[in-house]
Parts: structure tokens; sequence; C-alpha cells
């Protein structure tokens, strides 16, 4: 399992407006390429929607699919990435001070697939440094909205 935070400087509100545009999430998810549709829904639980994630030609279409949703405070995702399995994502936020800046905590881990069977550290840090990056990009979507 890997839990990264990141300190972004704009309130909940604000970071989750982005979390809340479905089309966005091949700007800030690394390894998503392309949304290939959103769900007009996005994000109420149960609503999906379908990506492609890799580098071309070995690209996968797969969707992410939302299991629990609480406006400005946080979302999660069944991430799908078949053949290789599913990932539970938990994306919290949390005010920081006067509430102008917003603690982000992502919480990723296998839960299906091949992916969920080689559980180690070396998937640990893969995905470590993967969200790493994945809230650095979150964050400059977020703060360049103010």
């Amino acid at each position: 399992m890997a839990i990264v935070t990141r300190t972004v400087q704009a309130p909940p509100d604000q970071v989750f407006a982005v979390l809340a545009d479905g089309w966005t999430y091949s700007d800030w998810v690394v390894g998503t390429v392309h949304i290939r549709d959103v769900e007009p829904d996005w994000p109420a639980p149960g609503s999906k929607l379908h990506h492609k994630a890799g580098p071309w030609p070995l690209s996968l279409h797969d969707e992410s699919t939302v299991l629990a949703c609480a406006p400005g405070r946080s979302l999660r995702l069944n991430a799908g990435l078949w053949p290789l399995g599913a990932a539970e994502v938990d994306i919290r936020l949390t005010p920081v001070g006067d509430g102008g800046a917003t603690r982000v905590e992502i919480e990723e881990d296998f839960t299906e697939g091949p992916l969920r069977w080689a559980r180690n550290k070396l998937n640990d840090l893969l995905l470590h440094r993967r969200n790493v990056e994945t809230l650095r990009r979150l964050a400059d979507i977020a703060e360049r909205q103010r």
C-alpha cells in the first residue's frame, strides 16, 4: 500500500473541483493517457470514467468507478487496469490553517489481479513515486484555478 500527502495552496473545494471534473484525469493521473468518456453524474457513487492507460501500442482500455464521494472532503475509486488488475484509490482532502490550503492524501493499493498477488516493496515504491508526481500535477491544476 502506498500513502502520499502534499499540501496544495488552494482550498478544499477548489481541489475537489479538479477531482469532480473527470475530463481532467489524464492531465494529473500519471499513467492515464486519454479519457474516452465520463458519465454525466460523475463523481456520484457508481459513476464511471472510461480511460486509456499506458503508451501506444500497448495502451489498455478500462474504467474507474466511484465507490464513495463526499464533495470537498474525499473521493474513493476502484481504478481498473485489466488485465493487470485494479486498485482502490482513496483521496482525502483536509483544510490547512484558515482553509486557504489543503492537505491532500492519496492511499492506493492493488485489490484485484496479478498486481495484487505480486504485492511487495517494489510495487509500493512504484505506487509511491507515481502518486508523488500525481499530486504535484493535481496541485499545479488546482493552484492555477485561483
